[in-house]
């Protein structure tokens, strides 16, 4: 395994400093609204919209992976290996 590059380590410390104050940030607003109270249509569209983003989601891992395995992504890859198959 080769050492990472200076780029490599900038761009680790970058994303690991945006993580740390996402989750600050995340921390303070949900410390912030720990008083608010939320109403029945409010956990209605709060469930629903985690519903169909998990569905949004799954879909769209699904149609990768069928279509990665039924080949139809190899001629949009002008970058991978060509194997020939001798009959």
């Amino acid at each position: 395994m080769r050492g990472l590059s200076t780029g490599q380590i900038v761009l680790l410390v970058a994303l690991g400093a945006v993580l740390i104050l996402t989750g600050v940030w995340a921390v303070s607003v949900w410390s912030a609204s720990s008083g608010v109270e939320m109403g029945k249509h409010g956990w209605i569209a709060l469930g629903l919209g985690t519903f169909f983003s998990l569905l949004v989601g799954c879909g769209l891992m699904a149609l990768m992976f069928f279509s990665s395995r039924s080949g139809h992504d190899d001629a949009a890859d002008p970058f991978r290996r060509r194997e020939h198959r001798d009959p």
